[in-house]
C-alpha cells in the first residue's frame, strides 16, 4: 500500500509537497553540519593553574630574574650629589634611543614609546662590557639588579654614594601560534613571566592548546625546549615560567583549527549559496506544480 502511494504522478500536489519537505530537510541537515564544523570548538579546559593552592612556590624565586646574556644592550647612568664628579662615568651621554614598552593591556591599547637616554653598552661574547674609568666588567650569571650593585661597589671607590641606573633595553620574546596578537615583544625591564607574555599577546585564542605550550630557549648557544601545561600550577616551579632573552613561545592549535586549515575557507559560503539556490528552486517548482 505504501508503494502505491509512491507511484503517483509527479503532477500530484501531495508528491510535490512531500518531495519539497524531503529536500529541505536534507539541506537543513547539511547546513547544521557545516555550521558545526566552522563555528564551533570542542569543549576544552581554558582555566589556568587550577591547582595553584596545592603548589609550593618556593622554587620559583630562584628563577624570578633573567641573567644577562651576550648581545644584551644596557643603558647605564651614574649620578651623585655632585654631577661633575660622575661625568667621567657617563661618557657619550648624548647617545639615546627610543624603545617600545609592551605592558599588559587591559584592552587593545597600543604600546607606549618610551625614550631611554644614556650611554649604551653591549655585553660581548665573553659576558664583558668596557666601562669608562673602570675597564672590563664581567656580567656572567648577573641579573640587572646584581650587576647594578656590582657597579655601585666599583664606582664607590671613586665617588661617594653614587647612584647607578641600569636598564636592559633589548630584552625580547617571540610569541607565535594561537594567540590574539602574535609577534615579537620588547620588554624594557628584562623581567616577565610566561603568563605575562601571553597577556601582552592578547591571551590564547579558543583554538589554542593550553596543555601543550612550547617554549624554545637558547642557553649558551644550545637550543632547549619545554612543553608547558597552563592548566596546572606545576609549571610555576619550572625554569621556563620566567622567560629569558630571546625565548620563543608557540601555542599549538587544536584539532578543530588544524582540520579547518586544511578545508577550503569558502566551503561554508558554498553551502550557504547552495542552500539559497535549492530553496529558490523548490519555490519555483512548487509554483509550477500549482
Amino acid at each position: 500500500m505504501f508503494r502505491n502511494k509512491l507511484t503517483i504522478t509527479n503532477n500530484n500536489p501531495i508528491f510535490v509537497k512531500k518531495l519539497s519537505k524531503m529536500i529541505l530537510r536534507k539541506y537543513f541537515v547539511y547546513g547544521v553540519l557545516g555550521l558545526s564544523v566552522f563555528s564551533c570548538t570542542p569543549r576544552q579546559e581554558i582555566n589556568y593553574m587550577k591547582d595553584i593552592e596545592s603548589i609550593a612556590l618556593d622554587n620559583s624565586v630562584k628563577n624570578s630574574r633573567s641573567t644577562l646574556q651576550p648581545g644584551d644592550q644596557l643603558v647605564i647612568n651614574v649620578s651623585a650629589k655632585d654631577m661633575d664628579v660622575v661625568k667621567p662615568f657617563n661618557q657619550n651621554y648624548s647617545s639615546s634611543t627610543t624603545i617600545t614598552q609592551y605592558s599588559v593591556p587591559s584592552s587593545n591599547n597600543l604600546p607606549q614609546q618610551l625614550p631611554v637616554s644614556g650611554p649604551m653598552y653591549m655585553v660581548d661574547t665573553d659576558w664583558n662590557i668596557i666601562f669608562p674609568q673602570i675597564g672590563k666588567i664581567n656580567a656572567r650569571e648577573e641579573t640587572v639588579e646584581t650587576f647594578r650593585t656590582k657597579l655601585v661597589d666599583l664606582i664607590s671607590k671613586y665617588v661617594k654614594d653614587p647612584a647607578v641606573d641600569v636598564k636592559l633595553v633589548n630584552f625580547k620574546v617571540s610569541i607565535l601560534g594561537e594567540v590574539a596578537r602574535p609577534g615579537q615583544y620588547i620588554i624594557p625591564d628584562g623581567n616577565t613571566t610566561l603568563l605575562g607574555a601571553l597577556g601582552m599577546a592578547g591571551d590564547l585564542t579558543p583554538f589554542g592548546l593550553r596543555k601543550n605550550v612550547l617554549i624554545v630557549r637558547n642557553v649558551d648557544g644550545q637550543f632547549t625546549q619545554q612543553r608547558v601545561d597552563l592548566t596546572s600550577a606545576q609549571f610555576i616551579n619550572s625554569p621556563y615560567y620566567y622567560l629569558k632573552q630571546n625565548d620563543m613561545i608557540y601555542v599549538q592549535p587544536n584539532t578543530v583549527r588544524e582540520k579547518a586549515a586544511r578545508i577550503d575557507p569558502n566551503t561554508g559560503l558554498y553551502i550557504s549559496v547552495a542552500s539559497v539556490i535549492a530553496s529558490i528552486a523548490l519555490g519555483v517548482l512548487a509554483l509550477t506544480r500549482n
